[in-house]
């Protein structure tokens, strides 16, 4: 008996190594046991908080307004050579009211609609600087909200090329800095040549040529005086107004109108 088994029974079994050591599954050997270390989470520093919705819809609607502002900007100087298109043509035509738009140069379209629409709508076009201050603060002292009184014809093409139809104190505050914008980057000459091709004078009917074929079968180089005074007072309510076929009181109207234009000399000098 050896002396390792000295104090084991005879009948003792020899203890199982196999039972006490794990063995690795491949070469037999003692398995390594790995531990894992825990995966300390990042620093609250920086772990970006979510941005409340609120703010999100708050940055969307800044980024909307700079584009919105951007774009009169950048449009304007680019309308000294190309033929500009308005948001209200654009809404006729994506609603099916139809566009009908012949572009014309200044010198294709007849003094007499010249002098009549500067008479009727902007006495003072070739003396201001866009906005007629005195005739802006006279209206706008009147109880009712803004009303197209105080609209320059610079003013009224601005509206007509970037803003919206209905008034309102806020259009009306985003005509103000844009027609003073317009008449600083176009002559008045341009100014008036664009504001007589995107006015509208009628369902989806846009422009001095597309109105002068519509209602009088001619260009808008051979519209008369009185022509020009019929189409000069449609102009405030164009959907309503039919120059073609004029209704006793836009007839008188328009002989008010016309006395006017008679007398435009000093007042359309500057075209």
């Amino acid at each position: 008996m050896t002396e390792g088994s000295q104090n084991r029974p005879d009948d003792a079994p020899a203890p199982d190594v196999a039972a006490v050591m794990p063995l690795s599954a491949h070469d037999g050997e003692p398995a390594r046991v790995e531990t894992i270390e825990p995966v300390a989470p990042p620093p609250a520093s920086s772990v970006a908080p979510a941005r409340p919705r609120w703010k999100r819809f708050a940055i969307l609607g800044a980024k909307i307004a700079l584009v919105i502002i951007a774009l009169p900007l950048v449009l304007t100087p680019i309308y000294w050579i190309v033929p500009p298109i308005s948001t209200l043509m654009l809404w006729s035509a994506i609603t099916f009211q139809g566009m009908d738009r012949d572009w014309v140069a200044f010198d294709d379209i007849s003094p007499n609609v010249v002098n009549a629409v500067t008479m009727s709508e902007d006495g003072q076009f070739c003396a201001h600087n866009g906005v007629d201050w005195n005739q802006l603060e006279s209206v706008l002292s009147r109880e009712g909200g803004p009303s197209r009184g105080a609209s320059t014809i610079p003013m009224q093409t601005v509206k007509n090329l970037y803003l919206w139809p209905s008034r309102s104190y806020l259009r009306k505050g985003l005509e103000i800095p844009l027609a003073l914008y317009a008449d600083f980057i176009w002559s008045k000459r341009r100014l008036m040549e664009i504001y007589l091709n995107i006015a509208q004078w009628g369902p989806g009917l846009f422009g001095v040529e597309a109105a002068a074929q519509h209602y009088f079968k001619k260009p808008a180089k051979a519209l008369s005086a009185r022509e020009g005074a019929l189409l000069a007072a449609a102009l405030p309510n164009p959907i309503l107004r039919n120059p073609g076929k004029p209704s006793r009181a836009l007839q008188a109207h328009a002989r008010i109108i016309q006395r006017r234009a008679s007398q435009a000399g000093p007042y359309v000098d500057c075209m």
